[in-house]
């Protein structure tokens, strides 16, 4: 990559399908052990924005996804930073739950992928 295209903002879309039935238990799960980590690399300046979004009506667009997390990182060096451990040991001191909750909450999804964006101009 060059360094242009480094030493910029990165945004990459996270889809989620949850099991049919554990939509509204992954937002649980994922707003009580996920987005506090997430609202943590915002304030480090990591990350510039998150963003979390559910289709208003059931049935809208494609059935592939049923939440949306878009991420605008402060750059690709960034995305490559792995400091979420350290924030976790800060904000759940009971690991043990926090461990347990994350499995099941990947246990009741039905796919999950992760899209790197790129911004045409204009």
């Amino acid at each position: 990559m060059t360094k242009e295209l480094t030493d910029r903002r990165v945004e990459v879309a996270y889809f989620y399908r949850t099991k049919w039935g554990h939509h509204d238990e992954f937002l649980e799960l994922f707003t009580r052990n996920h987005l506090p980590v997430l609202a943590e690399q915002v304030k480090s300046g990591r990350m510039l924005d998150v963003r979390v979004q559910v289709p208003r009506f059931h049935g809208d667009g494609r059935a592939d996804w049923d939440v949306l997390v878009t991420i605008a990182y402060r750059d690709w060096a960034a995305i490559e930073e792995h400091s979420d451990r350290e924030i976790i040991l800060r904000l759940f001191p009971d690991q043990v739950r926090y461990g347990q909750e994350e499995r099941r909450r990947f246990t009741i999804l039905d796919g999950h992928w992760d899209v790197p964006l790129d911004s045409l101009p204009g």
